[in-house]
């Protein structure tokens, strides 16, 4: 493939096709912005950059050659955990000897940040490690679609919710030698995708395959626990009502956690949404259909994934090995399980009445589970079009 200088046209990476979005200058000045960010941070200290490969390799290379101060690199790789992939853990492929940040000043540097879920995992690993202080960097930041309460010290530039491939970005390993930034194709600008509700019992993968749904369609994504995180970090008027009740070892209210959401579903941008982790009773089911309705939208579907208990309990436990959770042990898994046949399993049966159940079994590697996900979305989507 050949690319021309500064002359950016649509093009085709597998099933996908691509517009062009930051051409080369825009980038150039974003990797300086940050350098001089990251210079007026250093004084006369060296920095130890951690580069998160494989995304940032080209963003550190470049961000190498205008940085005007002493640094020292190092390499850090990260993948979805293959053993247990489908409930969410992340495996170091790539590790950082300990004594090569202890006590230094260490800037993780991102390609980009959306959700922030891999770089939590990061900060965890690299704060264990005693640096001296620790920043984190990233070329592009999308505000909208993180769910963290880590600070994102220096940044290039802000970017809508998009799904962007090229300097390093990649979609399936394709892309990343592109020089400019090209961003999905939506063909039809106004086309709206189907609001729905990931579901299923601890273990089944919800949080893994809503999150690859969130970037291959272009979803919001709505998880509960992430937005309760991100409005008490922030110190919102709802985070401080939240914190309140979880200080005293209390349940949010659902009228809070509604309020959390009508929030995010207020956004007119927004071209569909997954739910995971909400309603986990009928009673918050019919909170949520209220406030759909109030905004005018409508939750198209309940999407369950089914994994066979034994099976839910074998991942939990092996996950318990390495995720560091106290309640992925046997005794508290079986636990989480009863509750949820009781008190959750019961939402099936709500929006089952209402004809917008599908169930999608759950086994099988994190691709094969998500290509059953994309066929129901899409059977869905034919049939309403066709009504």
């Amino acid at each position: 493939m050949h690319f021309a200088k500064n002359k950016m046209k649509t093009i085709q990476l597998h099933d996908k096709i691509f517009e062009p979005y930051i051409d080369r200058d825009k980038i150039a000045r974003a990797v300086s912005n940050v350098a001089k960010q990251i210079e007026a941070y250093a004084g006369d200290t060296p920095v130890v950059f951690v580069v998160v490969l494989k995304g940032s390799f080209i963003f550190a290379a470049d961000l190498a050659k205008v940085y005007n101060k002493d640094a020292i690199f190092e390499f850090y790789r990260l993948k979805s955990y293959e053993g247990t992939g489908s409930t969410g853990e992340v495996k170091i492929l790539v590790d950082l000897d300990a004594k090569q940040i202890k006590d230094k000043k260490v800037v993780v540097l991102e390609d980009i940040v959306d959700t922030g879920n891999t770089l939590e995992k990061i900060i965890q690993e690299l704060q264990a490690k005693q640096p001296a202080d620790l920043k984190i960097a990233s070329l592009f930041y999308k505000p909208k679609a993180y769910t963290k309460s880590y600070e994102i010290d220096f940044v290039g530039m802000e970017i809508p919710n998009e799904f962007i491939v090229g300097y390093g970005l990649d979609y399936d390993e394709l892309g990343r030698n592109l020089p400019e930034i090209y961003k999905l194709k939506n063909e039809k600008k106004n086309e709206k995708m189907i609001d729905f509700i990931l579901f299923g019992p601890p273990g089944a993968g919800k949080g893994t395959q809503a999150k690859i749904l969130k970037d291959k369609l272009g979803l919001t994504y709505i998880a509960t626990g992430d937005m309760f995180r991100h409005h008490i970090k922030n110190e919102t008027p709802l985070g401080k009502k939240a914190k309140a009740y979880i200080q005293k070892g209390d349940l949010v209210p659902d009228e809070i956690t509604i309020d959390m959401i009508k929030e995010i579903i207020s956004d007119p941008d927004i071209k569909g949404i997954i739910f995971d982790g909400f309603p986990r009773t009928v009673r918050q089911a019919e909170f949520l259909d209220k406030l759909m309705a109030e905004k005018d939208l409508i939750i198209d579907a309940l999407i369950a994934l089914e994994v066979p208990e034994e099976r839910l309990i074998k991942r939990l436990l092996e996950r318990g090995k390495t995720s560091g959770r106290s309640d992925d042990n046997e005794e508290t898994i079986k636990h989480r399980l009863h509750l949820y046949h009781a008190k959750t399993e019961p939402v099936k049966d709500y929006y089952q009445k209402q004809g917008k159940y599908h169930q999608v079994n759950g086994v099988g590697s994190i691709e094969e589970v998500n290509q059953r996900l994309l066929d129901v979305i899409s059977n869905i989507k034919l049939r309403e079009k066709a009504q």
